[in-house]
């Protein structure tokens, strides 16, 4: 499992983000990016910044240390935005921390050049998560200290909004031409040959293996939490194998808005951002 922390002060919201994450400190004395299980998004999203992150972690890329926080809503009490005290409430227990890299600043394709082998990578690894939030509407990566850092990976895995069709889902291709990094020359085929190997039926479980169980549970279809990390092992295992041969790079889109899905589009909306809670009730509301 990830390393557990215990949040100890919230500090900032980070209106950047579709799921209002905020900075927040912790009882490690670290500061983190935390990300709430009371956000419109749900767990899921969580789960994907885990399974994902911890992957590309151990494939090399440059990906902010993650932890679980627990979170004692009492903390939103002299919270004066109304949306964040809310958020907090409905995020009472685990959460997902991400390091906060001080300084950083995000990813300009116009200022910072990248290389075909680490860009070949990086489209290599959101080929194999079908990541659809790394375009250039969107990049999603920062530079630390001179360095290209991969951050915010709740938009992949797309299939496991749908288990009963994730395998024909994790088996389609992967149009690359609006990633971020498209321009750069991408060398996917030496990537596919240096990481594809190292995406083993045990690394996969590893990862699968540090998601907090109370993320897995109540999953329809599914009896334990283990039983549903089986299934994205099931679902990444195959894909990593050929999906260099099913990745497309042409020109770019200018005009067509993006093809994310409208719960990850939700932060071009105006504020406030929806919680789960909201959600619930207007569900509840529309029932009536």
């Amino acid at each position: 499992m990830l390393t557990e922390v215990i949040a100890t002060r919230y500090v900032t919201p980070l209106r950047e983000g579709g799921s209002l994450p905020g900075i927040v400190e912790a009882d490690d004395l670290g500061t983190y990016v935390m990300k709430f299980t009371g956000a419109g998004q749900g767990r899921k999203t969580l789960v994907a910044e885990v399974i994902c992150g911890e992957l590309g972690r151990r494939l090399g890329l440059r990906v902010p240390r993650l932890v679980a926080m627990d979170l004692d809503p009492v903390i939103g009490l002299g919270e004066p935005d109304q949306e964040v005290q809310e958020l907090l409430k409905a995020s009472g227990g685990l959460n997902l921390g991400m390091d906060f890299l001080p300084g950083s600043i995000g990813f300009d394709p116009l200022a910072y050049e990248v290389g075909p082998a680490e860009a070949g990578q990086v489209v290599w690894f959101d080929a194999l998560i079908n990541n659809v939030d790394r375009s250039w509407r969107n990049p999603n990566m920062m530079v630390w200290h001179g360095d290209l850092w991969l951050i915010d990976h709740g938009a992949t895995m797309i299939w496991q909004h749908n288990w009963p069709t994730a395998q024909a889902a994790a088996a389609k291709p992967y149009n690359a031409s609006d990633h971020v990094l498209a321009r750069f020359q991408p060398d996917i085929g030496a990537a596919a040959r240096e990481l594809a190997p190292q995406v083993t039926e045990d690394l996969l479980t590893e990862v699968a293996a540090q998601v907090p169980d109370v993320w897995l549970t109540d999953e329809p279809g599914f009896d334990s939490p283990d039983g549903l990390r089986r299934a994205y092992v099931e679902a990444l295992l195959p894909r990593a194998a050929t999906i260099h041969e099913r990745i497309t790079l042409e020109a770019p889109t200018k005009d067509r808005p993006s093809q994310a899905p409208g719960w990850l589009t939700d932060h071009v909306r105006p504020w406030p951002h929806p919680t789960k809670k909201d959600q619930q009730m207007q569900q509840d509301g529309g029932a009536k």
